[in-house]
């Protein structure tokens, strides 16, 4: 779980996500949406991998990026049951 929060941490990766809700793209198609240098942009790719938040594919040259919604559905009812949905905590007792 930390690899996730480490993952959400940064604006970019963050960024990422939100194109990729809209649909598989190539490393260059988000790439292009950065002004950071590929190797930066590898590395992003790469800390969303190892959180498991996006799958890669090779086709040819290129290589696709999808958000694996699995995860991301589940870490977004994770947050939501931290953060909203309860207005006070239950009293013991």
């Amino acid at each position: 779980m930390n690899e996730v929060f480490k993952a959400l941490s940064d604006p970019t990766r963050r960024e990422v996500l939100r194109l990729l809700a809209k649909g598989e793209k190539t490393a260059g198609e988000l790439a292009d949406h950065f002004d950071i240098t590929k190797p930066s942009v590898s590395h992003h790719f790469a800390v969303l991998k190892k959180a498991d938040l996006i799958r890669s594919r090779r086709e040819g040259q290129q290589i696709y990026y999808a958000l694996n919604t699995t995860v991301a559905q589940d870490i977004a009812a994770l947050v939501l049951d931290i953060f909203g949905g309860r207005s006070k905590p239950e009293k013991e007792g």
